[in-house]
């Protein structure tokens, strides 16, 4: 009797270890299939620079190839994080335009943060960090230097700035104002060999890159095949991130304020879009396409999107 009691209690210990073993198994297992928000910045645009209408979500269709993704949330992006990056290889004359980027400045809604920050040995010297002050942030414009500050990329600074920034759910966008000559790489090649890397860094924190094309102050910068490519590279970082590129020819224009306007414009037009992604063990890039049957309504997104990995 002594010894079927004791064969019984062997049996149920066994039985209660394989269940405690069995709970983190079960709980790793979960953790490994908990589902992961990925968030995008997904900018409206209506045809023929008209103010497009508010959407809804029912309005808004996400696809990965073929596939209609479920849409986890879609809501108006209240607060900004809005970057200003000048490089310091500019011609002087830019400063001119800076009375209608001053009142661009103004112009943000109150739960705008701005900063200002110039761009010289490929890092971003901040004049002035993120603030809810407009007219602060305004006070941080000056003349860039000009031939003093031609040895610079503007690719390495974006990335040295955006390795930076705080991480918020919030939107992010960056205006460049530059040539888009990279002086450390010498712009031989028609594609900057670090556009990749910045358009990569740019889609991970959801950033938006605005570019202004404006020519540099030396003469090298001003050769055709040298501009050519650099405008390419420009519009390629503007169009991959969600964004619109500028520019008139080959020079700068008379104002920017048109620019200014419709950059306003986008970004008081803008909405963030989350859905449920695997990126596996390590993240991966993935390809969507957001669409509306909202008439005459398109969307600036970017290129590719990040899933980051599941834990």
């Amino acid at each position: 009797m002594n010894k079927n009691l004791k064969w019984k209690g062997t049996v149920l210990l066994a039985a209660m270890a394989l269940a405690a073993a069995a709970v983190p198994l079960t709980s790793k297992a979960a953790a490994t299939d908990a589902p992961v928000l990925t968030t995008m910045t997904v900018t409206a645009v209506a045809k023929k620079d008209k103010q497009p209408p508010p959407l809804t979500k029912d309005d808004v269709q996400l696809y990965q190839g073929k596939e209609r993704i479920q849409l986890a949330d879609w809501k108006r992006g209240d607060a900004l994080f809005l970057a200003v990056l000048i490089d310091e290889s500019l011609e002087s004359s830019v400063a001119s335009q800076w009375g209608d980027l001053k009142a661009f400045f103004i112009a943000q809604p109150e739960n705008t943060y701005i900063a200002v920050a110039y761009a010289r040995n490929g890092s971003a010297s901040v004049a002035q960090d993120f603030t809810k002050d407009h007219a602060l942030a305004a006070k941080a414009l000056r003349l860039p230097l000009g031939n003093a500050g031609a040895f610079t990329s503007p690719y390495l600074t974006l990335q040295d700035w955006m390795k930076r920034w705080p991480e918020t759910g919030e939107r992010k966008s960056i205006i460049l104002f530059s040539s888009g000559i990279d002086y450390f790489r010498g712009s031989f090649d028609p594609i900057d060999p670090d556009l990749d890397t910045t358009v990569a860094r740019a889609q991970k924190q959801n950033i938006n890159i605005w570019t202004i094309y404006v020519p540099d102050a030396g003469h090298i910068g001003r050769r055709e095949f040298r501009v050519f490519n650099a405008q390419s590279n420009l519009s390629r970082l503007s169009e991959e991130t969600g964004a619109e590129s500028y520019y008139l020819g080959f020079g700068t224009p008379v104002t920017l304020k048109p620019y200014f306007d419709e950059i306003l414009m986008h970004l008081n037009n803008q909405y963030l879009l989350s859905f449920v992604g695997n990126g596996g063990k390590k993240g991966k890039f993935e390809r969507v396409r957001v669409v509306s049957e909202a008439p005459n309504v398109e969307f600036l997104t970017p290129s590719e999107v990040f899933l980051p990995p599941v834990e």
